[in-house]
């Protein structure tokens, strides 16, 4: 009979994500995880198996977690289409805010810089990367269908166009917040690209 977990596994993994959203991957060292987790390094390998499967586990809850938050504002079909795609747009700015570390420097986006920091060289986690930037231009592409539909989205661009300068507007809002921009700033690239939704 198998010994039950005297850890909350969840929980581990949530703060073990935490890590690697702040230090990255290479950067995180199991002694990293040790100390958010509250677990021993035996019970990290016992349960994770290694520091790259704890990490892709990580990003992969990092990566469901967003991009359901994202699905669930643009499925309010009770709205107009460029409402969601602002509310979306306002949720991406209000948890740049919510998601500073101490020294007040935001930590942009998981699934961006694991792009830039393992993307070309880790084909686990580029195939994870593909799957989500997938499923959400094609989250995208129906809001923006819908709009031409429902009138609120005018902009002459092709559906499938307007998805990914949102899903590149996503990205962009959550690096410049990473570079240094205020909500000021984010806010203002945002209505910019509304703008250029609605013209």
């Amino acid at each position: 009979m198998a010994r039950p977990r005297k850890f909350d596994e969840e929980r581990a993994l949530d703060a073990a994500m935490r890590v690697f959203w702040e230090r990255g991957y290479e950067a995180t060292s199991t002694q990293d995880l040790c100390d958010a987790t509250g677990l021993g390094r035996s019970s990290i390998y016992n349960t994770f198996q290694s520091k790259h499967d704890l990490f892709e586990r990580a990003l992969v809850r990092y990566l469901d977690t967003m991009t359901l938050a994202q699905t669930a504002v643009l499925d309010d079909v009770e709205r107009p289409a460029a409402e969601r795609v602002r509310a979306l747009l306002t949720q991406v700015v209000e948890s740049e805010a919510e998601c500073r570390i101490g020294s007040g420097q935001a930590l942009g986006c998981l699934g961006v810089n694991t792009v830039v920091e393992l993307g070309a060289r880790d084909p686990g986690a580029a195939a994870m990367l593909e799957r989500d930037t997938a499923r959400r231009l094609a989250a995208y592409r129906v809001v923006m269908e819908a709009g031409r539909r429902d009138g609120s989205i005018t902009a002459s661009r092709a559906p499938d166009a307007l998805a990914r300068f949102l899903n590149a507007t996503v990205a962009g809002l959550r690096v410049s917040s990473q570079g240094g921009a205020g909500r000021a700033d984010l806010e203002a690239i945002a209505e910019t690209a509304m703008d250029a939704m609605v013209p």
